[in-house]
C-alpha cells in the first residue's frame, strides 16, 4: 500500500490536473482586431533612386585669340544670355575691321564706277560702240559686285572677330570662378575653358528605374490591371528626407537598360528657383504611374518569411488562416495586395503573437486612426436609447 505522504501527492497532482482541463474548458478564445478589406483604386507610386543633373553646362572658351583685359562678372552669381565675362585685348581686331569698312567703301566706288560705264557703253551700241564691248563693260560690272560681296563679308568677319573679344555667357545660370587672371594669354577655340556656367533653375533628375519591374508594370497595363496617367508626375525626396516642394515632369523616358545596374534612366524636369538641388546630388524619387485596383494591407499586419514571401492572417469561420499575398508596392504605410486576399475577407491586424493556423479567436471590429494606431471602432448607438440632448431614454 502507498504510504500517507505519497497519497496526498498523488491526490493533490490529480487535483491540478482536472483544475487545469476545466481553466482550459473555460478560457475564452483569442481577442483579434480585424478590418473588413474592399477592393479600392490605389496609386501607383513607385519609389526609385535619382541623381540631379545640370539642364545645361556650358564651358567658356574664347573665340579668339588674345590678352585677358579684364573678368567682368561676379563670380557665383547669376547671369543671363550675353552677359559678359571676360574681354580681351581688341587693338589689332579694331584694326581689322577698320581696314574692311576702307575695303567695302573702295568696292562700293569701283562697283559705281562699272555700273556707270556699262550704262553709257549700252546706251552707245551702234553708234562706235560695238557688242564686245558691252560684253566687257558687263563683265566688269559683275566683278566690281563680287568684290563688294567680298569686301563686305570680310568686314563682317572683322566685326564678329571684333565683338568677340567680349566673351559673353551663352545661357542663364552661375558662373564659376574664373580660371585665369588679367593678363594672361587665350588662344581661340582652346582646350581649357575660361570658366563654367551651369543652369540650375530648371533642373532635371535622372531616375533609374530595374527593368524587370518596369516589364512587370508593362505586364499590369497590357492586362487592364493598371490605368496609366496622361502625364507622368514626380516627387522627390531629398538626402536629408525633407520633401522637395515642386512637382517634375517627364522629359525624356528611357530606351536602353544599363549593362552594369540592368536599369532603365528616366529624366524628369523640376522648378529650383531657390537652387536647392545641384548637380550631382542623390535624391529618392516617387514617380505616379496611375491607379491600380488592389486591396490595402496594413505593413504592422503583414510579415514576410525566410523565403520573402508576405503573409497575413485572415479570420474566415471564427478561424485564424495564414495567406500569402503578392504585393505591388506600397501606399502611405499599406502594402499595395493584388492576389491572395478576396473581397469580404477579415484581415487579423491586432492581437496577431501567438496566432497559429487554426486557432479559434473572437474577432472585434477596428480601424486606424490618422496616426496609423488601431482603435476599437465604437458600436452604434440603439435607436430610442438618447434623446436630442444625449439624455438616457427608454427603448420602446
Amino acid at each position: 500500500m502507498p504510504s500517507p505522504r505519497h497519497a496526498i501527492r498523488l491526490a493533490i497532482l490529480a487535483l491540478l490536473t482536472f483544475s487545469g482541463i476545466a481553466l482550459a474548458q473555460e478560457a475564452p478564445p483569442k481577442q483579434v482586431g480585424v478590418v473588413t478589406l474592399q477592393r479600392q483604386d490605389v496609386p501607383r507610386i513607385v519609389t526609385v533612386p535619382g541623381r540631379a543633373v545640370a539642364a545645361a553646362r556650358a564651358g567658356i572658351r574664347p573665340r579668339v585669340g588674345g590678352i585677358i583685359t579684364g573678368i567682368l562678372y561676379d563670380e557665383g552669381r547669376p547671369l543671363k544670355v550675353g552677359d559678359p565675362m571676360f574681354s580681351i585685348d581688341d587693338t589689332t581686331y579694331a584694326a581689322n575691321l577698320s581696314s574692311a569698312e576702307a575695303q567695302v567703301a573702295s568696292a562700293r566706288a569701283t562697283l559705281t564706277e562699272a555700273e556707270t560705264s556699262f550704262n553709257r557703253t549700252q546706251q552707245l551700241v551702234g553708234s562706235g560702240t560695238t557688242q564686245a564691248q558691252v560684253d566687257a563693260a558687263r563683265a566688269t560690272l559683275e566683278q566690281a559686285r563680287a568684290g563688294l560681296q567680298s569686301a563686305q563679308a570680310a568686314q563682317r568677319l572683322a566685326q564678329a572677330d571684333l565683338d568677340w573679344t567680349t566673351v559673353t555667357s551663352p545661357i542663364d545660370g552661375m558662373a564659376s570662378v574664373s580660371e585665369v587672371s588679367v593678363g594672361d594669354l587665350v588662344t581661340a577655340g582652346q582646350a581649357d575653358a575660361l570658366a563654367t556656367v551651369t543652369q540650375l533653375d530648371p533642373i532635371e533628375v535622372d531616375m533609374y528605374e530595374p527593368s524587370a519591374r518596369m516589364l512587370r508594370v508593362f505586364e499590369d497595363i497590357s492586362e487592364g490591371r493598371l490605368q496609366m496617367r496622361d502625364k507622368l508626375q514626380a516627387t522627390l525626396t531629398l538626402e536629408t528626407g525633407q520633401t522637395y516642394e515642386a512637382t517634375g515632369e517627364l522629359v525624356a523616358p528611357g530606351f536602353s537598360v544599363s549593362t552594369s545596374t540592368g536599369s532603365v534612366d528616366t529624366r524628369f524636369r523640376f522648378d529650383n528657383p531657390r537652387r536647392l538641388l545641384l548637380p550631382g546630388m542623390f535624391v529618392r524619387g516617387q514617380v505616379d504611374l496611375g491607379t491600380v485596383s488592389a486591396f490595402l494591407v496594413s505593413q504592422s499586419a503583414a510579415s514576410r518569411d525566410k523565403t520573402g514571401t508576405l503573409t497575413a492572417w485572415v479570420i474566415k469561420d471564427g478561424k485564424a488562416t495564414q495567406r500569402r499575398l503578392t504585393e505591388d508596392g506600397t501606399w502611405q504605410n499599406n502594402w499595395i495586395v493584388t492576389k491572395g486576399i478576396e473581397p469580404g475577407d477579415m484581415l487579423a491586424v491586432d492581437g496577431l503573437s501567438g496566432l497559429t493556423e487554426g486557432a479559434e479567436v473572437q474577432t472585434v471590429a477596428v480601424e486606424f486612426d490618422d496616426d496609423g494606431v488601431v482603435r476599437e471602432v465604437a458600436p452604434e448607438p440603439k435607436a430610442g436609447t438618447q434623446d436630442a440632448t444625449g439624455a438616457d431614454q427608454p427603448a420602446e
